[in-house]
């Protein structure tokens, strides 16, 4: 159990069987009556915000997040198996439960898996995946870095908006949040 009196950005509680984020609180304290808390709550598994004000001290019960770093190894199927790097057990998930940033993931790739309880909560991927450019339509001579983009597609099928003078063969490095080409990698 936590107290609203000790909620920050980022903890996460268990309301009505589901577990939600702290984006923001204020403690309100008005000249007349109690005080209470005003937070804005993030649904951890669809997105959802709310707003809700709890009694200052009132409690809840607090959701306790696993958090395990697993290597993806291969895909069997519909499923993604996932190894434990500590205890070397694997896990199934399907391209749903990872979300729609699957189309990043390849083979031999570390990932943080977050669950609570036995319920996988988040797959995260790093920030940016280094990829190798597998089609895209040739660049011509005078294709400058300022000039535009064009569409590319990565080994894992994913396509990604790259500068003109981008050719097939090369590892471009892409921003696994926003979707968008960060540079060329040696």
């Amino acid at each position: 159990m936590i107290s609203s009196n000790d909620f920050r950005t980022g903890v996460t509680i268990d309301l009505d069987g589901s577990v939600w984020r702290v984006v923001e609180f204020l403690h309100v304290k008005p000249g007349k009556g109690s005080a209470f808390v005003r937070t804005k709550l993030k649904n951890v598994q669809s997105g959802n915000v709310v707003e809700r004000t709890f009694r200052a001290g009132e409690t809840v019960p607090q959701a306790v997040l696993e958090k395990r770093t697993m290597q993806h190894t291969y895909r069997e199927g519909d499923e993604l198996v996932f190894m434990d790097m500590e205890t070397y057990e694997e896990m199934r998930l399907t391209p749903e439960q990872v979300g729609d940033r699957v189309k990043y993931l390849k083979e031999e790739m570390e990932i943080n898996i977050v669950t609570w309880g036995t319920r996988v909560l988040e797959v995260e991927l790093p920030n940016s995946v280094v990829l190798k450019i597998t089609d895209t339509d040739p660049g011509v001579k005078g294709d400058t870095a300022t000039g535009g983009t064009k569409p590319a597609i990565v080994e894992t099928g994913a396509q990604v908006m790259v500068p003109l003078f981008i050719s097939i063969g090369e590892k471009i490095k892409i921003d696994t949040r926003t979707d968008s080409y960060l540079g060329r990698e040696n």
